[in-house]
């Protein structure tokens, strides 16, 4: 991998403005992801990530994936070809690509940013989200997935983290997303 195409610490200090309102606009959130190097954005829309796949859509960089294992290969593959990828998923579909990031990333030591939907956040959501909302972290916690839930509050922390830990640990990383912390396409 390019070292141009690493995420930097020192990008953070640029993502400045997504903090301090009550939801971080999907525009600075990609933006701040390009700031730290990320360039290969992949993924199966979620609700909660309708405003983000959006602007990566206006933007040209969003690669759409049919389900979460293929997205999880293609990141891997752009990795292999000097790509810093992100894959955009909901909790649920965590569970679909499992396997993946076990068999492939975290074997071979492909790293990438999982972006997950957090789907059943406090069993609020419909019934068929709460089980995973529940426990999605174990879950990751079992893996050996390092994550962090993105806030308002914290975002330059949080970004720094996602900067840091992809590249020291060079395994899938993830990002939680409660609803109501990136604004969506409503508004």
């Amino acid at each position: 991998m390019r070292d141009s195409a690493r995420p930097t610490d020192e990008a953070v200090s640029s993502i400045g403005p997504v903090v301090g309102k009550r939801m971080i606009e999907s525009d600075a959130f990609v933006q701040a992801l390009e700031d730290i190097g990320f360039d290969f954005f992949t993924g199966v829309p979620d609700l909660l990530l309708a405003g983000i796949v959006e602007t990566l859509l206006t933007r040209r960089l969003y690669t759409p994936a049919v389900r979460e294992d293929e997205a999880a290969a293609l990141a891997s593959g752009a990795y292999l070809g000097g790509k810093v990828p992100a894959v955009l998923m909901s909790n649920a579909g965590l569970g679909t690509c499992l396997n993946t990031l076990l068999s492939l990333h975290q074997l071979y030591r492909h790293p990438c940013l999982l972006i997950v939907a957090w789907r059943g956040f406090e069993g609020r959501d419909a019934p068929e989200h709460r089980t995973m909302g529940q426990a999605m972290t174990s879950l990751l916690d079992t893996v050996r997935i390092p994550h962090r839930t993105l806030s308002e509050t914290t975002a330059l922390e949080d970004f720094s983290w996602v900067a840091k830990t992809f590249m020291q640990e060079r395994v899938p990383v993830a990002l939680l997303l409660k609803p109501g912390v990136v604004r969506g396409l409503q508004p």
